[in-house]
């Protein structure tokens, strides 16, 4: 059993670390604080083509792992970019799996060289506001017209669909009354979000505000047969797929938040001093640290154990739920003691703490909350009653 990264493996880090020293703390404050997407950043990342890391190489990408996916995704959390970083780019490095896997050769041509290079942006279009995490009770309908589709309906929650050209919607082409397994008749489109027939409203939210989260209005949105992907009925199959691998993903952006964190911490803690010492001296504040450092240490084991397994081919749904369950809850504890130790300025925007701890909180919520995590792992892992 080896723990150690392969020197290529190493070299991602390094190199995507150097990449990023170019956007600071300050650089995300101010985007951050003026709700502007970081084109920037955005463009760097696609220059240096690593939106690519998990598209296969004839289709313009690298073809690497999960594993791979995760170390670039901790490291652009964790250098203080933090979930606007990630989410920048969080679709383009793994989102496009269900195309990758399901989609048709045409579909695969016109799209996934285009958002490995970044020059396309995708937003992903699932959640709708009266269905939650019960997917299967979404309404937005697409209707067969001929050689398209009609779609109407309404999604909620969906990260850069300001600055998206298409989306990746879900949508139900048979009622949920009409099917006898209610996770049947849904479909999957990779389809343009035509902005005539698609209103899209900001949200104002808590944090991550330089990557807008959206409602959207879909009002008689045609789609060509040929932007579906797979099979008619078998969406919510396709989407089953990219689940563990985004638990994954989530997981690693928590864990690179988490660390930042706590560098900042220890930082602050060696410099600031009250009644004539440092103030990380006193055991009050420096063991909730030495705490969270065991916390993530832990957590990112869980999370290489996942992504190894899922990377040779292994069953990983308990590990996946589980390293993310774990570094959610790891990250945002490393944050809210970088707030606690830093007393008074951590609720100031000046030592970037406050913006930490408001980005790692949306991880014990999404994609998956912590309560939903524990369902799985009660019910498929431990074989308790399901509750819901």
């Amino acid at each position: 059993m080896s723990f150690a990264l392969t020197e290529d493996q190493e070299l991602i880090r390094s190199s995507v670390a150097s990449l990023l020293t170019k956007f600071d703390d300050h650089y995300w404050m101010e985007k951050d604080l003026a709700h502007e997407f970081p084109t920037e950043f955005y463009r760097a990342l696609a220059d240096g083509g690593w939106l690519g890391i998990t598209t296969p190489e004839e289709y313009g990408g690298h073809g690497l792992g999960i594993t791979e996916a995760t170390l670039l995704l901790e490291e652009v959390a964790r250098s203080g970019g933090g979930m606007n970083a990630a989410s920048a780019i969080h679709l383009s490095i793994f989102g496009m799996h269900p195309v990758v896997v399901h989609g048709s050769e045409d579909l695969k041509q016109r799209t996934l060289s285009r958002v490995a290079s970044g020059e396309l942006h995708v937003c992903f279009g699932v959640t709708e506001p009266e269905a939650g995490l019960d997917t299967s009770r979404i309404r937005t309908f697409a209707k067969r017209v001929g050689d398209h589709y009609v779609v109407n309906g309404r999604k909620v929650w969906i990260s850069k669909a300001m600055e998206s050209d298409k989306i990746l919607l879900l949508t139900r082409t048979q009622r949920i009354e009409d099917v006898s397994k209610k996770t049947d008749g849904m479909t999957l489109f990779l389809t343009d979000l035509d902005r005539a027939h698609v209103d899209i409203r900001p949200i104002r939210k808590m944090g991550r505000n330089a990557v807008s989260s959206n409602e959207l209005f879909i009002d008689d949105l045609r789609v060509p047969v040929e932007d579906r992907v797979g099979e008619e009925g078998k969406g919510f199959e396709y989407l089953l797929d990219g689940l563990n691998p985004e638990r994954m993903l989530i997981a690693a952006e928590a864990l690179g938040i988490g660390r930042v964190a706590l560098d900042r911490a220890v930082k602050y803690g060696n410099e600031r001093e009250v009644f004539g010492r440092p103030i990380g001296m006193n055991q009050g504040l420096q063991f909730p640290l030495a705490d969270s450092l065991a916390h993530l240490d832990a957590a990112e084991l869980m999370l290489r154990k996942a992504t190894w397994l899922y990377d040779n081919g292994k069953p990983c749904g308990r590990e996946a739920n589980t390293a993310k369950y774990l570094c959610a809850d790891a990250g945002f504890t490393a944050a809210d003691r970088a707030l606690q130790t830093h007393g008074g300025m951590g609720y100031s925007e000046e030592y970037n703490v406050a913006r930490y701890f408001r980005e790692s909180r949306v991880m014990r919520i999404a994609p998956v909350s912590q309560e939903m995590i524990l369902n799985y792992l009660g019910s498929h892992v431990l074989g308790l009653p399901r509750s819901y």
